[in-house]
């Protein structure tokens, strides 16, 4: 089973050319940056307001990406600090054109920091 049937993604995507590297596949710096957001996304449903990334870990590039492959990214609650929040963030792709099941492609854990106006850090609400 994958997580596409259980769950919604926190963002959907269909890569494009420009995101491409030298070998025709998507950059994997395009990659990470969605994980970051979708990772961010995450970090807001569990009380977090604004957060800045602190570090990206156990990233694992499984498979390439290709052009016009959907890409989806879910967030899942890893850990829940006074001000920072971990999630972990994996990406499953949809070929483009096909109705196969879709295949995990990258993973990744991020920790945030949930900060106040002026950018100090400060503690996350916690929501029920």
């Amino acid at each position: 089973m994958t997580i596409s049937e259980t769950r919604q993604p926190a963002i959907r995507v269909s890569l494009l050319p420009r995101d491409t590297n030298p070998n025709g596949t998507i950059f994997g710096g395009v990659i990470l940056s969605y994980i970051d957001q979708a990772g961010a996304i995450e970090a807001r449903l569990h009380g977090a307001d604004k957060v800045v990334t602190v570090a990206m870990e156990k990233v694992v590039f499984h498979a390439p990406v290709h052009v016009g492959d959907l890409a989806s990214f879910y967030g899942e609650l890893v850990r829940l600090g006074r001000t920072s929040i971990t999630v972990k963030v994996v990406v499953e792709v949809a070929a483009a054109g096909s109705r196969s099941v879709p295949t995990r492609v990258t993973e990744a854990e991020i920790t945030y920091v949930n900060l106040d106006e002026t950018g100090v850090p400060t503690p996350i609400r916690r929501t029920s």
